[in-house]
């Protein structure tokens, strides 16, 4: 399920959506937050071009928003219904929640964004030597 060649791997580890070889990101920690989204231009083993069009991770901030929601009621629930904590208690541990994982929203949706358009090839390899060959 998370093996090399599935969306998830590339999502969660923010590699290649098409090799899976590489990190997307120039520095792999989201929590430095001057690079938060510096990303190569392109895959150094398969040359795929991340941003495919001016303005194209635009897109990932309906992935954000939505993963902003999920994110917030999971806190909500964790802290209002398990812990037993008050609604003002639970507001708080909402806000916290999303404040702390706001770096990983931002790069856990602009991962599924282009997840969405670029698929594994498996047979990258080869691929790139016809292209040298012709």
């Amino acid at each position: 399920m998370f093996k090399k060649g599935s969306k998830l791997y590339s999502i969660f580890t923010g590699t290649c959506p098409k090799c899976h070889e590489e990190s997307m990101y120039e520095d792999k920690n989201p929590y430095h937050l001057s690079k938060v989204y510096k990303m190569h231009e392109t895959c150094s083993h398969c040359n795929t071009r991340y941003k495919i069009e001016p303005s194209f991770f635009y897109g990932a901030m309906y992935v954000s928003y939505a993963l902003g929601i999920a994110f917030g009621v999971a806190a909500f629930i964790i802290s209002y219904v398990f812990l037993s904590t008050t609604l003002k208690t639970a507001f708080i541990s909402i806000s916290v929640t999303l404040v702390v994982l706001m770096p990983v929203i931002m790069r856990l949706s602009r991962n599924i964004w282009i997840n969405f358009f670029i698929n594994y090839d498996k047979d990258w390899k080869e691929n790139k030597n016809k292209k040298r060959v012709n």
